[in-house]
């Protein structure tokens, strides 16, 4: 094993082994807490430096550590982004150790190629872990995937990226409105009011969503605790279902190729010997052997990705157990925070406001990460959220929830 990433250090006793050196390692689990925060990689870096924490190459040789390459001399509390987008990517955080992430075509050369991640060894749990699997997951998943805008003022929201206008698909941005700046609230962004093409505002309140998106985690936490069979078939039945079906017809493809593949190897075999003892003639021999090899490549190639997909699926079966577990971990939360919201919600679907027998309500779809929607049985005593709030033209808007479509 090469140097360890920062954060861990070679054990004195085994230098095969790591262990975490728990000052840098308190730096890492910081950065992946303040990301599942809803802060950027810039923000973390300009933290760091501001609290004028060393980097980690600064650290390194401040530990006596050298490392190959130079790099660019910065100052040694001077964090940049790229070097916390670096620590959120490594897999190695989780315990685990990643052999071939780079090959040189031959040993003349010395450069060293990014390889393909399939290309990968991957050993699980080799060392402790610095950061639990599920939190890098859900920082992998999170990380990239949401812009958090700011209003004029600056100020922004945890809800920022998350909410999408359920009938064109825009995100919402965040307001203040004008005259009273505690009403903080969303809209399309999309809206043709404002030179777009949606036919409807989607305001929404931030006071609102808080109420009804914790109120909804909470019901999601009793479901777990208290129905824990019901809850797991409701959470596997409805994220694995599509994805079994679709992995048992991947997999009797993938058994019909692997046939054929095997059939065409006994066929080159028969025609090789019936071009040695004079049965079939050179000319013959040769276009055969071409229709064969070319029909093996392509063959090659959809096992190949269907090898890929049906690993893929064995991944998502795993974020599920990864997203149960961290349903777990909150049942006791009373306060949504930006952490939570990152850690469990995907997006959030919003409808328009629309009266229902003389009732406004407003209607949102929550998808949950790893598992998307989850459906909880009508017949359990789990009632929904009972959220009511004034719009800002004093109508009382209640919350309706959104049926999964089936």
């Amino acid at each position: 094993m090469g140097q360890p990433p920062y954060g861990y250090v070679k054990d004195p006793d085994n230098p095969k082994r790591w262990i975490v050196g728990e000052e840098a390692a308190q730096v890492v689990r910081r950065i992946y807490s303040m990301t599942l925060e809803g802060f950027g990689t810039e923000q973390i870096a300009a933290k760091l430096s501001e609290e004028q924490i060393l980097t980690p190459r600064a650290y390194r040789l401040k530990k006596g550590v050298k490392r190959p390459g130079k790099g660019k001399e910065r100052g040694p509390t001077m964090w940049n982004s790229s070097t916390v987008t670096k620590i959120l990517s490594l897999q190695e955080y989780c315990g685990d150790v990643l052999n071939f992430k780079t090959y040189s075509k031959s040993y003349k050369n010395k450069k060293r190629l990014e390889n393909d991640r399939e290309n990968w060894m991957i050993f699980k749990d080799v060392h402790e872990p610095i950061i639990e699997r599920a939190v890098f997951e859900q920082v992998r998943q999170k990380r990239g995937k949401i812009r958090k805008r700011r209003t004029n003022e600056g100020e922004r929201n945890m809800f920022s990226g998350l909410l999408i206008c359920a009938d064109c698909g825009h995100n919402l941005h965040f307001h203040f409105n004008q005259g009273n700046p505690e009403i903080r609230y969303f809209n399309c962004s999309n809206y043709k009011g404002n030179r777009g093409t949606c036919t409807a505002t989607h305001y929404v309140r931030v006071d609102f969503l808080e109420q009804v998106v914790l109120g909804e985690i909470r019901r999601l936490m009793k479901f777990a605790s208290l129905y824990e069979d019901d809850f797991v078939k409701a959470v596997i039945g409805h994220s694995q279902q599509a994805d079994e079906l679709d992995r048992k017809l991947k997999e009797k493809e993938l058994k019909a190729l692997l046939a054929r593949d095997e059939e065409l190897d006994g066929l080159f075999e028969r025609i090789y010997e019936d071009n040695v003892s004079g049965k079939l003639s050179e000319e013959r021999f040769l276009k055969m052997s071409r229709r064969y090899e070319d029909e093996q490549k392509e063959l090659a190639e959809k096992i190949k990705a269907l090898r890929t997909e049906i690993k893929k699926q064995d991944g998502r079966s795993m974020t599920t157990d990864m997203f149960i577990s961290l349903v777990r971990k909150y049942t006791r939360a009373r306060k949504l925070t930006p952490r939570m919201l990152n850690e469990l919600v995907e997006r959030i679907e919003v409808f328009h406001a629309e009266k229902v027998d003389g009732v406004w309500q407003q209607r949102l779809r929550i998808h949950y990460n790893c598992v998307g929607e989850i459906e909880i049985p009508k017949v359990l005593p789990l009632p929904v959220p009972d959220v009511s709030v004034n719009t800002r033209k004093g109508v009382v808007v209640s919350y309706a929830p959104s049926e999964i479509a089936v």
